[in-house]
C-alpha cells in the first residue's frame, strides 16, 4: 500500500530554513578563519612575485618543451596569486553571522565550547555568541 503523502507544515519549513541559515553562517565563518590563517614559510610580496615572473620570462625562450610547460604553469599561478594578494579575507561580516547563529547551531548539534576553540574560533567571539564553557 502506498504511503500517504503528508504536507510539511509552515512551522516545519521555517525550522528547516532556520537550520540551513545557521549552518551556512557557521560554515562561512569557519572557512573564513581557515583562509585567513597564516601559512608556513616566507611570505610572498608583490615585489618577490614580480621578480620571479621576470625570471620566468627570461628563462622561457631557452627552456625545453617540458620545462616551458612547467614555467608557463608557474607563471599562471604567480599571476593569479599576484591578483589575489590584496584580497584579504574580511572576517567582520562572517563573524557577525556566526555570533548571531552559533549558539542555536551548537545547541542543535551538540557542539561544545572546546570543540569550537579547537577549530580556531576565538574565546572572545564565542563569548559574544553566548557560547560558554559550561555548554
Amino acid at each position: 500500500m502506498p504511503r500517504k503523502s503528508s504536507k510539511m507544515t509552515d512551522a516545519h519549513k521555517a525550522a528547516l530554513a532556520a537550520g540551513r541559515e545557521q549552518s551556512r553562517a557557521v560554515r562561512d565563518y569557519l572557512e573564513a578563519i581557515e583562509a585567513a590563517k597564516p601559512r608556513r614559510g616566507r611570505k610572498r610580496t608583490p615585489a618577490s612575485i614580480k621578480k620571479r615572473l621576470s625570471a620566468i620570462d627570461t628563462a622561457l625562450p631557452d627552456a625545453s618543451a617540458l620545462q616551458r610547460l612547467l614555467l608557463t604553469q608557474e607563471r599562471t599561478d604567480l599571476e593569479y596569486e599576484l591578483e589575489n594578494l590584496s584580497d584579504a579575507v574580511d572576517l567582520t561580516a562572517y563573524e557577525k553571522g556566526f555570533v548571531k547563529h552559533a549558539k542555536a547551531y551548537a545547541e542543535a548539534k551538540g557542539i561544545n565550547y572546546a570543540t569550537f576553540r579547537s577549530v580556531g574560533v576565538s574565546a572572545e567571539v564565542l563569548q559574544r555568541a553566548g557560547i560558554t564553557r559550561s555548554m
